[in-house]
């Protein structure tokens, strides 16, 4: 069974909204993660998580900002390989995009379920806060990889639901606080 970890930069009242800022990101608090101090071993994570990422997911809105630019970037060439899986209805074959490796559009929830029963380790998914909603009221999120930032957005897209839902558990796998008001927690999903 594969893991599927959400990883990602979270205001302390739970948005993932344009955390960087740039072009689709129009939020009226977009690059709020330029906000912040930067210091090197709060964004530590991020490389740490190479070492267990085997495959990347994305909603299709993530990937069509994501894959232009991170396909030609040297800050992120360790993912150029890797296989990709794009979660949409409405994304077509033809508008992925070309030299980023192997990418493969999901359709439904049941493909992701399917996905995570394969071999192989763990899939990693950046940005996509309305995929990841869904997963995880899915219960197919096995784990999160925040960086929790010191700033309060009041609106934006959420990483969890709102919707009235029985309590899931969590454990603590790590945590780490840093000088900047930055921080990391780790949590695997247990119930």
């Amino acid at each position: 069974m594969r893991d599927l970890v959400y990883t990602g930069f979270v205001s302390l009242d739970g948005v993932v909204d344009s955390p960087g800022g740039g072009p689709n990101e129009e939020h009226r608090g977009g690059g709020w993660v330029m906000d912040v101090e930067f210091l090197p071993e709060a964004f530590s994570l991020k490389g740490e998580e190479l070492e267990d990422t085997t495959a990347l997911m994305f909603g299709r809105r993530s990937y069509e900002v994501f894959a232009p630019v991170w396909r030609d970037s040297d800050d992120h060439a360790a993912y150029k390989e890797l296989p990709k899986y794009v979660v949409s209805t409405t994304l077509s074959g033809d508008a992925l995009v070309e030299g980023w490796g192997q990418t493969t559009i999901l359709r439904s929830v049941d493909d992701i379920a399917a996905l995570k029963k394969s071999e192989g380790g763990a899939i990693f998914i950046h940005g996509s806060a309305e995929l990841a909603r869904r997963l995880s009221d899915a219960g197919l999120i096995d784990r999160y990889n925040l960086l929790v930032f010191p700033v309060l957005l009041g609106a934006g897209k959420s990483l969890f639901s709102r919707e009235d839902k029985a309590k899931r558990a969590l454990t603590l796998r790590e945590s780490a606080a840093y000088p900047n008001g930055i921080v990391k927690l780790i949590y695997d999903v247990v119930g």
